[in-house]
């Protein structure tokens, strides 16, 4: 069970700025930026190596809830960015979308 399993389950706060019977958005906290969101699917998927077909209507809700989120936050521009495996700086075995914004953001990110 991973830290996201429990925020989802209630057994830990978050700041929770977003949910529904699918998701949950809440802000993250170690930020990197002004505006620092965590979306998640409560289905528990590893990260993006593991999705399937099966979560193709998922994984579409999440994309739609995107902009929502941002609106409500806000958020003119901003960047997404899915971190897949240890090396790419992915922390929690469960994928989540990082929505950053808040400030102008430099390229390249790495």
């Amino acid at each position: 069970m991973t830290i996201f399993t429990k925020i989802i389950n209630k057994e830990i706060p978050a700041d929770i700025v977003y949910e529904d019977e699918l998701c949950l958005a809440f802000k993250d906290i170690k930020p990197q930026a002004p505006v620092h969101i965590l979306l998640i699917p409560k289905k528990e998927i590893s990260s993006s190596q593991e999705i399937t077909k099966e979560d193709q209507n998922l994984m579409g809700h999440l994309m739609v809830k995107i902009p929502e989120i941002a609106k409500q936050l806000n958020l003119s521009t901003y960047r997404l960015v899915v971190n897949t495996g240890e090396d790419a700086g992915q922390t929690v075995s469960h994928i989540h979308i990082h929505i950053l914004g808040g400030r102008k953001l430099g390229w390249p990110p790495g």
